[in-house]
């Protein structure tokens, strides 16, 4: 059943799932400030048709706006100038290794084509059926199924037992 939803109640669920939408996003994006811009342009969707959308699918149905608007920003052409040099970053000793990792992982999901990216999070961060990562992308259960497994296969390829939590591999 469908009711009328007051502004409180939005501005109650932007809080408790906007660090969720944001992280996603980022996984998605890969780029801090397109990741903020997506989780953003979400919430805004979503609070236009705050007062139709269901209470338990909520976050289900902003996070469906995110990734669509994810894959739009990727259809369209990329209108970024790469930089001739790229400056390199100093990885001081005293950095934390959860933060090393956590770049390391965005640095091969960054790797990956924009499906694969997109298979990758939704099925492995916010651990969806094949199906509905299927309906979402708008694309076969084969399809989510086969681009799965490309991705895990490249990003087994690319691991190095080092950089894995306790350093030990498997």
């Amino acid at each position: 059943m469908i009711m009328a939803r007051s502004d409180d109640e939005f501005v109650e669920f932007m809080q408790a799932c906007s660090a969720r939408l944001l992280h996603a996003a980022y996984l998605l994006t890969g780029n801090r400030h397109a990741a903020e811009d997506a989780a953003q342009t979400a919430l805004a969707k979503t609070y236009a048709t705050w007062a139709k959308v269901r209470r338990k699918d909520a976050y289900a149905y902003t996070r469906t706006i995110l990734v669509n608007h994810v894959i739009d920003k990727w259809r369209r052409p990329l209108r970024e100038h790469p930089a001739d040099e790229v400056p390199e970053r100093a990885v001081g000793g005293d950095v934390d290794s959860a933060i090393v990792q956590r770049e390391w992982l965005m640095e091969k999901l960054n790797e990956l084509t924009a499906r694969e990216r997109a298979v990758v999070v939704l099925r492995h961060y916010f651990d969806l059926p094949e199906a509905e990562v299927a309906r979402e992308l708008k694309v076969s259960v084969g399809t989510v199924k086969s681009t799965n497994s490309r991705a895990l296969a490249k990003l087994r390829i690319s691991i190095d037992p080092a950089t894995l939590i306790g350093g030990g591999g498997r």
